[in-house]
């Protein structure tokens, strides 16, 4: 007898990676040997086996290979004619058996199905065909009614977390699988037992008590690798913040002590005018090199005040002072040898004034300093 049947997985935050152009590629479990408990078609509950060596044939395997990615099961089988009316993804050309499960990866290109996984729509679902044998047998301790045979895949289809309907889910190593069934314990009795291990040991539950425990245990796993990771990514966050205020603090560090181009040219044209106006009180044989702007004003004022004392005085005063010295230099006419104690120069200085300040004024037209 030929019968549909739908198998459940759990896609895990790690399972998952981007592309640049927004895609998704998961690599998830889809199935796995076992003893699963179904509906029939008259309503009644039957454990049907998946045994290794039908479930992993190459036949089998090969099937789940660029079969089309659904969200939600479709209706009807996925066919070339209907394909772009339910296809999402794709899966890709490498299922394969690792772990006792059979894996395969697949690209999910549909924005709105992207956002649904975002958002926590995770649990993949097999949709696939099989000859329904029945033979009574035990695998892995559980026994079992039917096999099912020549197993086909026609889609994997993304299904809502614990749907409403008559679906229970059974999870072997954080991978969790559906099965269509209702009222499992009335319907099975204790003739089907599965075995837990517990603290250590193992016992036999019903197979549905298994499977909820097993799902709370790939849940817990789940939500405790999502703390992992957010515990990790806030301590990463926090220390790049770290990081970047010091260098922001450093970066400002170098832009208050560092020389911009238009302070390093408005700084030299102060120290050209500042030794034109110093030369007519030092004379041209001041030697400035190695001297500051504050040291230069202090030799000139000295020239003119012998008495002046510059200690505890502040920039803006020595500043000051110079300036009003510039000034009456401006205004009287004054060089270096004149002596401003002494009042106005007589005729003979005078002459002397005039004729240093025409050989000043020749330098200049030079271009000397």
């Amino acid at each position: 007898m030929k019968v549909q049947r739908y198998d459940r997985a759990f896609i895990k935050d790690n399972d998952i990676t981007e592309t640049a152009e927004g895609y998704l590629n998961l690599i998830a479990p889809v199935t796995k040997p076992g003893v699963f408990p179904y509906r029939r078609g008259d309503g009644a509950m039957q454990m049907e086996a998946k045994l290794p060596e039908e479930l992993f044939s190459d036949s089998m395997i090969e099937s789940l290979n660029s079969k089309p990615f659904t969200d939600d099961h479709p209706h009807e089988l996925v066919t070339a004619a209907n394909y772009k009316k339910y296809a999402k993804g794709t899966t890709h050309n490498d299922a394969q058996v690792r772990d006792n499960k059979l894996f395969v990866s697949l690209t999910v290109t549909d924005a709105d199905t992207i956002k649904k996984i975002k958002n926590g729509k995770r649990e993949l679902s097999l949709g696939f065909s099989a000859d329904l044998i029945e033979q009574r047998g035990t695998y892995d301790g559980v026994q079992y009614d039917s096999v099912q045979r020549n197993m086909r895949v026609n889609h994997l289809a993304l299904v809502d977390q614990g749907r409403v309907g008559p679906d229970a889910a059974i999870r072997g190593d954080s991978a969790a699988f559906m099965i269509d069934s209702k009222d499992i314990n009335n319907e099975l009795g204790g003739n089907a037992m599965a075995k837990l291990v517990f603290d250590g040991k193992e016992i036999e539950v019903d197979p549905l008590v298994k499977a909820n425990f097993e799902t709370l245990e790939s849940k817990l796993e789940t939500a405790t690798t999502r703390a992992a990771s957010a515990d990790k990514l806030e301590g990463e966050r926090d220390s790049l913040k770290v990081q970047l205020d010091a260098k922001e603090k450093e970066l400002a560090d170098v832009k208050e002590s560092a020389l911009t181009e238009d302070k390093l040219d408005q700084a030299i044209a102060e120290s050209i005018e500042l030794r034109d106006s110093a030369r007519v009180f030092l004379g041209d044989d001041y030697d400035f090199v190695g001297k500051t702007n504050r040291e230069v004003k202090e030799a000139a004022i000295k020239t003119v005040n012998d008495s002046f004392k510059a200690d505890g005085k502040s920039d803006d005063y020595v500043d000051a002072f110079f300036d009003s010295l510039k000034v009456t230099v401006k205004e009287d006419g004054f060089t270096s040898d004149a002596n401003f104690n002494k009042g106005k120069p007589n005729a003979k200085e005078e002459a002397e004034i005039e004729k240093k300040k025409a050989a000043r004024q020749n330098i200049g037209k030079k271009g000397d300093n």
